[in-house]
């Protein structure tokens, strides 16, 4: 039988540098998710990424509190914003 589905979380963390602390660890704790356990997965996954790359996640969080994640690839403004070499976006907006 297939387990229920309680929860899907998306998230974003930094390629290689997932810890508990927000936003990661308060997106998962309020679903009763092992927070350690993903990190170590997530940065496992992910270490082959240039260091600090936001990397976006989906994670299914099961209701035996198992869990199982994708990753997605980087955003695209992300990935513009490195390309130009700049730090951060425009500060005016349009």
């Amino acid at each position: 039988m297939a387990k229920k589905i309680l929860a899907v979380v998306r998230l974003q963390a930094p390629a290689g540098q997932a810890t508990p602390a927000p936003p990661v660890g308060p997106a998962l704790g309020q679903h009763g998710v092992n927070i350690m356990e993903f990190c170590k997965q997530f940065n496992a996954i992910t270490k082959n990424q240039p260091p600090g790359m936001i990397i976006p996640a989906v994670l299914t969080v099961y209701s035996d509190r198992t869990f199982t994640f994708i990753v997605k690839s980087p955003p695209a403004a992300i990935l513009l914003k490195q390309a130009a070499g700049l730090a951060q976006g425009s500060g005016e907006p349009n």
